[in-house]
């Protein structure tokens, strides 16, 4: 899926922030000149050993708190996927990008509570040297993610 097309087809504004380099949310934000609690990390996560994966989004200067996403999603077994494993489920994007829309590769997305909150979204785009700025509304509207706190400094 190439996401602006993707965004295109259901008539999501947007903005190509194009930037040097960058293989983490963090440096992301560095490259825009923009706070970390303003981009988006995406994160594949295996649950419960292989038999389901799921896509969080948080803000890029945070990390996941894992104990309280596993009890918020009823004591499931959560755990990192790996790079390969992201490459398996997006085939469609340069290694190591995993894109926000997990419904696009039928898998369920949560978003972290305080993101949600922003009124804008900065997302990578699909390659390590262009992000997306869109409305978090318009996200939340495409995506329909469950909006939970699961994000930890």
């Amino acid at each position: 899926m190439v996401i602006s097309n993707f965004l295109d087809k259901n008539g999501i504004d947007f903005e190509v922030l194009p930037h040097h380099v960058a293989y983490d949310a963090q440096h992301v934000a560095q490259a825009l000149h923009v706070s970390g609690h303003k981009v988006a990390k995406t994160v594949l996560l295996r649950v419960d050993h292989r038999y389901g994966y799921l896509v969080a989004v948080l803000p890029a200067t945070k990390r996941i708190d894992f104990e309280r996403l596993s009890r918020t999603l009823n004591g499931c077994e959560i755990e990192l996927a790996t790079e390969d494993e992201i490459a398996d489920h997006c085939p469609d994007c340069e290694f190591g990008v995993l894109p926000p829309f997990g419904s696009q590769y039928a898998m369920q997305t949560v978003i972290d509570k305080d993101l949600a909150a922003n009124s804008d979204l900065i997302i990578e785009g699909n390659t390590h040297q262009e992000a997306l700025r869109m409305k978090m509304a318009d996200f939340m509207r495409l995506e329909e993610p469950l909006v939970i706190s699961f994000a930890t400094t």
